[in-house]
């Protein structure tokens, strides 16, 4: 079959930040080892999206046509929603090729599976959750496939959702095709973020509150062998000079043992590349910090959320104050940047809890002051994802109803401190400005 895979808009407008879609072109090798002819198209790349899938569609006539939705708005507080131009992209390939049969997957769309293939009749199957075995497989036997994991089908007025798999063998996870979609489109495209994602693992044992990693990739660890990782990223440097990569992990050094073997392989192979990811705070210690600056980390990056205990332990992080002041602590003293993420205005917020999380955030500036190598701190409100606990306590406190419509943007930031987010950037911003220009605030 000839098989076009689109990545729909996953940001907002050609200035953002990019990612090279691993997802896609991974379903793309596993396509063309069963025979298929695959192309792929990356919307965001395009300063005509639309104009560019008209004249692939064209072009290559497919009988397949796989779009991923990866997000569903672009978060950071924006109330601006990436549904419409998934929308559009879909019932643009449906009045251009109406014969061509349309597969719809990726992150956003295991979020929504029903409701966005009720809006939507022209898609004719979507696949929830990992698709290396299910994409293949519904393929092979479109017309009448059987109940495959993941696989949305419909049923007369209603779609019917197989539970999606989470036990995809890590340990067999072959790297993307990259042949399909060149990664050197995706060099120096970034200001901030590396754009080359590397998988090392998939699944999520917490049970961070509003979260739904382990909702799509499960609970148990899933990891790549480290020198499978490692053959990966050295692939990609020399063959087509990526420097700086993001581990995609939801927590990058879990289990314990993993990133620092896969360190120690970098370093053994004296491999000058750079690297980041998401890390739990309270597995940091004297040892393995170094070994990380020495294998290239360039970033820290924590995502501990609450500003203080009340807010951890809401968040069920499973975190203390503690453990995130040793961190800052540790990479305080190495040469690498840190960046923290955190929630404001999370459930229980009263006017202590608001001074707490001011003094913190003092402390995690004080502690970096000496290197001046803290990045920055990204303040969020909590984007109340479906199947969450957020949802559930959001709903309890009337905050949304059941008419409201989580596919759009939707926040959790009640009243009375629902301003609370601009005060915590003020300070955030005065201490970024007045630390660069060596001024004393007063």
């Amino acid at each position: 079959m000839r098989v076009l895979m689109i990545q729909a808009s996953s940001v907002e407008g050609i200035s953002q930040e990019k990612v090279y879609p691993i997802g896609i072109v991974t379903l793309a090798g596993k396509l063309q080892e069963g025979g298929h002819q695959v192309e792929i198209i990356d919307m965001n790349l395009e300063p005509d999206p639309y104009g560019a899938v008209k004249k692939r569609l064209l072009e290559v006539q497919p009988d397949i046509v796989g779009i991923s939705l990866r997000n569903i708005d672009p978060l950071a507080n924006k109330t601006s929603s990436l549904i419409p131009p998934f929308v559009v992209t879909v019932r643009l390939v449906s009045a251009l090729l109406p014969q061509a049969r349309i597969v719809v997957g990726g992150t956003g769309f295991s979020l929504f599976p029903e409701r966005l293939m009720l809006e939507l009749p022209q898609i004719d199957y979507g696949v929830v959750g990992e698709a290396e075995d299910t994409f293949p497989a519904l393929l092979s036997n479109i017309d009448n496939p059987s109940p495959l994991p993941g696989l949305c089908c419909r049923e007369g007025m209603k779609i019917r959702v197989t539970p999606p798999s989470q036990e995809f063998d890590m340990s067999k996870y072959n790297p993307p095709s990259r042949d399909v979609l060149n990664p050197s489109l995706y060099l120096d495209i970034n200001s901030y973020v590396p754009a080359i994602g590397i998988e090392t693992k998939r699944g999520c044992p917490f049970n961070c509150a509003y979260c739904v990693y382990p909702r799509l990739q499960g609970h148990k660890l899933r990891c790549r062998p480290p020198k499978f990782v490692v053959d990966e990223m050295e692939f990609l440097n020399k063959e087509y000079g990526i420097q700086s990569f993001h581990f995609t992990d939801p927590v990058l050094n879990i289990p314990q043992g993993h990133l620092e073997e896969i360190c120690q392989e970098l370093i053994n192979r004296k491999l000058r590349i750079r690297w980041d990811g998401f890390m739990r705070e309270d597995l940091l210690n004297e040892k393995n910090v170094p070994l990380f600056e020495k294998a290239g980390c360039e970033c820290f990056s924590f995502s501990p959320d609450g500003l203080c205990q009340e807010a951890l332990d809401i968040l069920n992080k499973n975190l203390h104050e503690a453990d995130i002041l040793n961190a800052a602590r540790l990479t305080a003293q190495t040469e690498v940047i840190s960046v923290y993420h955190f929630m404001v205005n999370v459930p229980g917020e009263t006017e202590k809890t608001c001074q707490k999380s001011i003094d913190f955030l003092e402390r995690i500036y004080d502690i970096h002051s000496r290197k001046k190598n803290l990045g920055a701190v990204v303040l969020n409100n909590i984007r109340i994802l479906p199947g969450t606990p957020i949802e559930k306590i959001a709903r309890n406190q009337g905050l949304i109803s059941p008419e409201t419509d989580l596919l759009y943007p939707t926040y959790y930031n009640p009243k009375p401190f629902d301003q609370f987010r601009y005060q915590l950037e003020t300070l955030q911003l005065a201490k970024n400005v007045f630390m660069w220009q060596e001024v004393k605030q007063k």
